[in-house]
């Protein structure tokens, strides 16, 4: 009986827990903390957090690879909707039938701010690179600028997909704190009057625009950056069944029912990559920092730019919506709303703040597409 109770014990998780365990167990326990809680970016983060937590219990296995006829663990199978790049589309897809495009359309010109938030992308790439990561580690950290996580993910998995938890968690986290980061740049880069700026409506947008806008954005991305057509293919045809309007039932399923499935298993699967030996290092650090200096510099070079638009404008165009520009939909654009109404309770910039914002998720794409060609595999 003795040797019996030895035996249990010495099998145990108790008898196998590791100092990298326990850390990665708390960080999982405080990353749960913040999703629920503090509702960072829940939908996520709670995936994400349970998905560390279960990879880093002593002798579970959830993660070991498939030998021989042995079997894998459960989330050894799943991940490889991660691991082959399946789940990050997946997401655009139902985040294109979520996405309004009519802002953008509306206000061409608000593309360009979407464009120069991505800016803080390739800024942390050069700095990466000169802090010494490969340049495909380097195209995966800068990446985090975007502010979109499934672009983070999908970007990682095929440069550098060592890194794909360390990077997933800071874009995440990065994304889910918009509302703290964004305020104090956009505050130091434009003055009083600038910010009590208020936009004219602007016009109409017929349905024929919205049907044809995913169309011709795939085919002419698709034609300059061909390593871009997996996440703009599909961002624009979730969008494209939504804009037609005769097949209601695919819209709402991809808005609701397959987004939270991916999401879950996207947000597990990442999480269980967080082994405690790998993130627990230098890089990791790294990381971290690089990708909030990363979001902090598309942030501001999307201000700056509407700074100049606001000057090339006759001061009708408000500034603060170049903050949009990074493609964390919609929270930027409740960002610059907020701050707007603050300046000016009669102000309403979160339309406006969309146009640059949908222009963002679309730039993220471009960005992605113009890394993967020049590194990828």
């Amino acid at each position: 009986m003795i040797e019996i109770v030895q035996q249990m014990l010495e099998t145990s998780g108790f008898a196998n827990l590791t100092f990298n365990n326990l850390f990665m167990i708390v960080l999982a326990c405080f990353f749960l903390y913040l999703g629920i809680r503090k509702e960072y970016e829940p939908y996520l983060m709670v995936p994400i957090a349970f998905g560390i937590l279960l990879v880093n219990l002593p002798l579970a296995g959830l993660m070991s690879e498939a030998i021989g006829d042995s079997p894998g663990g459960l989330l050894y199978y799943l991940y490889q909707g991660t691991n082959l790049g399946i789940y990050p589309p997946l997401i655009f897809l139902c985040l294109g039938a979520s996405t309004d495009f009519g802002p953008l359309i509306a206000n061409p010109k608000t593309i360009l701010l979407g464009g120069a938030a991505q800016f803080g992308i390739f800024a942390a790439f050069f700095l990466a690179t000169a802090l010494g990561m490969t340049p495909a580690e380097s195209g995966a950290i800068g990446i985090i600028g975007g502010a979109d996580g499934p672009t983070a993910i999908f970007v990682t998995t095929r440069l550098a997909p060592h890194l794909l938890s360390a990077i997933a968690l800071a874009a995440y986290s990065y994304m889910a704190l918009v509302p703290i980061i964004q305020p104090p740049i956009i505050r130091l880069l434009t003055t009083e009057k600038e910010r009590k700026v208020v936009m004219t409506q602007t016009r109409k947008v017929l349905p024929i625009e919205k049907i044809l806008f995913p169309i011709v954005t795939t085919i002419f991305v698709s034609l300059i950056v061909p390593s871009a057509t997996t996440l703009i293919g599909c961002l624009m045809l979730g969008n494209l069944i939504r804009e037609i309007k005769i097949v209601p039932k695919l819209a709402e399923t991809l808005q609701n029912a397959l987004m939270y499935i991916v999401t879950v298993l996207l947000g597990v699967t990442v999480g269980a990559k967080a082994d405690g030996d790998l993130f627990l290092s230098p890089t990791t650090l790294k990381i971290i920092f690089l990708g909030l200096l990363a979001f902090a510099i598309g942030t501001a070079s999307g201000v700056l730019l509407g700074k100049i638009m606001y000057k090339l404008s006759g001061g009708k165009i408000n500034p603060m919506i170049g903050a949009a520009g990074v493609s964390a939909v919609p929270m930027a654009a409740r960002v610059v709303q907020k701050e707007g109404q603050k300046e000016n309770p009669g102000n309403y910039l979160l339309m406006h703040a969309m146009g640059p914002n949908v222009a963002g998720v679309i730039g993220s794409a471009v960005a992605a597409g113009v890394l993967l060609a020049f590194f990828g595999a």
